[in-house]
């Protein structure tokens, strides 16, 4: 058996896994958080098939958890190693044939899964100017895992590269064109991972050839956006230079017109740190509702709040118009599949954002969408002219396949 270790690295936290690509199955992850920061929180969990002679093996967790002092990511990886070692599995026993790490941004530079040098790590270094909150910490953990894992190969998946098949026309923002040369500024794409995963996860439960397909994802968590694929490529999606524009998400505003900013730096002197602020973490549902979660938006319509029934009808009203566009630019659709937290458990979400394409044949099951059945599930209607299902999301799993394949 071959695995992979994959390494998520935050600013203040570090998030692995251990997978058997080949089965599709993870043996262990971990999250280590409040890296710098006092106390560290350490989580260590590990799966075992509890019978594996079932036709559905159960699958059991046995969790860990400790606090101490993590000061750093070279720390963190050392804390690591010490869960493996004193819960499993071992790594002696499981040796990684490469570690996968993701990376947020790519830019222009980086269109697959990439071996890991000195030179790309310059690479990725360079790159920190159009991702100044994710890229270091990327870095960060990729400097660590090499430090510790030397003679295992190293590779990055970059959340940009699945958004790298935009034509000119999608990834062009109608600027001055020496600004835009000069400062590196296109639509790069978010969540390219994921939406590669669920349009090929989809693809193989219809089975059906993805290279046939018309897909439209929906990526909806406390980040959001949608992408629309033709063949399995990306061919638009809504995130943009940065993960700000597109849908509504859980703190971040979306779309919105330019010239408001100008218009808040002349009238209510926002400098650009204040405006980063304000976009990034002040608005969206929290600015709208005073509440991030979807699960507390719902909570509060129910309850008659007037502030989450809008701060929803908004929400849904650009899933909407984000549909209409992308089925457009496909001249149809095959499939709509919604993924992530919201995605993937919020019922009212799914079936108000596609009820207005029922004139195209769109139809949700109503029964098949509220059932609390996990895995991937068809909730379209038997005689919906497109197929509509949930697609759990596996970025993990699609890392430690790419992993592989670079190598």
């Amino acid at each position: 058996m071959s695995v992979v270790l994959v390494i998520n690295s935050g600013s203040s936290s570090l998030k692995y896994s251990l997978i058997d690509p080949e089965r599709g199955f993870e043996l262990a992850n971990g999250l280590i958080e409040r890296i710098g920061q006092g106390a560290g929180i350490i989580g260590h969990t590990v799966r075992t098939v509890a019978e594996p002679g079932a036709p559905t093996p159960a699958v059991l967790d046995v969790k860990h958890s400790a606090e101490r002092p993590i000061r750093d990511h070279d720390d963190a990886f050392a804390e690591m190693l010490a869960q493996f070692a004193a819960h499993g599995p071992d790594l002696a026993e499981h040796p990684p044939v490469v570690v996968g790490h993701r990376v947020v941004h790519g830019g222009a530079r980086f269109f697959e899964p990439t071996v890991i040098t000195d030179a790309v790590e310059e690479d990725i270094e360079d790159l920190i100017v159009l991702a100044p909150l994710h890229n270091p910490a990327n870095l960060a953990g990729i400097r660590a895992a090499r430090a510790v894992f030397r003679d295992v190969p190293h590779v990055a998946v970059f959340d940009t590269a699945f958004h790298q098949t935009l034509e000119p026309a999608a990834y062009t923002y109608a600027i001055d064109a020496a600004v835009a040369r000069e400062h590196r500024i296109r639509r790069y794409g978010f969540h390219g991972t994921s939406h590669k995963y669920v349009a090929g996860a989809a693809a193989a439960f219809l089975g059906r050839d993805i290279g046939e397909l018309r897909q439209i994802v929906f990526h909806l968590g406390n980040g959001a956006s949608v992408t629309a694929v033709r063949g399995g490529r990306s061919v638009e999606t809504s995130m943009g230079f940065t993960p700000l524009e597109g849908l509504v998400m859980g703190t971040r505003t979306g779309d919105i017109d330019p010239a408001v900013l100008i218009h808040l730096v002349r009238r209510a002197g926002l400098d650009a740190d204040g405006l980063d602020t304000l976009l990034n973490k002040r608005s969206g549902l929290l600015g709208l509702a005073g509440r991030s979660d979807m699960r507390d938006i719902l909570a509060g319509r129910l309850e008659g709040d007037a502030a989450a029934s809008l701060a929803y009808d908004v929400y849904i009203h650009r899933l909407r118009a984000y549909a209409g566009a992308y089925i457009a630019q496909l001249s149809g659709v095959d499939v709509i599949s919604f993924t992530a937290g919201v995605g993937e458990n919020a019922a009212d979400v799914r079936a108000d954002a596609l009820a207005t394409l029922e004139f195209m044949g769109v139809r949700v099951d109503a029964g098949r969408n509220a059932s609390r059945e996990r895995g991937i599930r068809r909730i379209s209607a038997d005689d919906s002219a497109v197929q509509v299902l949930v697609v759990p999301t596996d970025e993990e799993l699609e890392i430690a396949r790419q992993s592989v394949s670079a190598i």
